[in-house]
């Protein structure tokens, strides 16, 4: 292959290799890539040639990564993402003031959305972005930050504290009022709402009946992906939430939910913003991190 200053391979043949390592799939890094798998295939094994060792075990179900391998995507993986930050930040720069901000969709409805709107109102020349997704952030460089139960496992990100919740099982008032008082057993006897995430760092009930010291089964008879789901199952009287106490206010306070005691425990994880760091940061995209902060310690969120 040709070189260049850095002594590297073509950037193409680099770009296919990471995309298909990334997806452990030739296909899938072919569709990314707008060519063909046969073109992927080719590529990798040219560097593969220039290399002078395999970058990939080839099985009858797909690929995995050699060490090799796996030493040439982590290299490839962390200098691209620097390089997208980079490239994000001059865009920024050149176009107009706009901050992108994720969040779980429960997170989103219940205060963030708010919260963007009242920075809204005061800095109107700044254009927020809003993603909402209930699987973890991972690969999204547009993101300048956003807001995380527990840390992330991406070390080089900012963490930010926001707040330490608590966690009580809310139901309708409806079934509230039938549970007020209830030990821990009749509360695991009632339909519980298992929030089935990808991102482990949630409490789970099983986990909030073992902090408190029950040692019984714990029944699963009903599942949902998403914490906005569950809200709206227990509002509709089917069954009972682990309630971000904090997170949930605006139900609380509106009555659409209520907390059923005396069981309570605190997170053992806190919220995060988590992203760039401050000097990674444009001024408006500080400037919101600061809104939110402030909310948050004057308990508007």
């Amino acid at each position: 292959m040709s070189r260049r200053h850095y002594n590297l391979p073509p950037l193409t043949t680099l770009s296919a290799f990471e995309a298909a390592a990334r997806h452990l799939s030739f296909k899938h890094a072919a569709e990314e890539l707008s060519v063909t798998p046969g073109a992927v295939s080719h590529q990798i094994k040219a560097l593969e040639g220039d290399l002078g060792t395999a970058l990939f075990q080839r099985k009858h179900r797909g690929v995995e990564l050699t060490e090799d391998g796996k030493a040439l995507y982590d290299a490839l993986a962390s200098s691209f993402t620097r390089i997208s930050k980079t490239l994000a930040t001059i865009r920024d720069r050149a176009t107009v003031e706009k901050v992108t901000v994720g969040s779980t969709t429960a997170v989103a409805a219940l205060w963030l959305s708010p919260s963007v709107i009242r920075f809204w109102r005061e800095m109107p020349e700044v254009n927020v972005d809003q993603l909402s997704q209930d699987r973890p952030f991972r690969d999204r460089p547009d993101i300048d930050f956003f807001i995380r139960y527990g840390r992330d496992g991406n070390g080089d990100l900012s963490h930010t504290p926001l707040f330490r919740d608590c966690l009580v099982p809310v139901a309708c008032p409806e079934v509230a009022d039938r549970l007020a008082g209830a030990s821990l057993e009749d509360l695991a006897a009632e339909r519980l709402i298992h929030l089935d995430s990808e991102d482990r760092s949630w409490t789970t009930w099983p986990e909030w009946f073992q902090q408190l010291g029950y040692t019984g089964t714990i029944p699963i008879d009903s599942r949902v992906n998403s914490y906005s789901v569950a809200l709206q199952r227990a509002r509709k009287g089917a069954g009972l939430v682990l309630g971000w106490q904090r997170l949930i206010q605006p139900m609380l306070l509106s009555g659409k939910l209520v907390a059923i005691g005396p069981h309570l425990q605190i997170a053992p994880n806190q919220f995060y913003l988590v992203g760039r760091s401050d000097e990674d940061l444009s001024e408006s995209a500080r400037a919101l991190k600061d809104w939110i902060i402030q909310e948050v310690q004057d308990g508007s969120v």
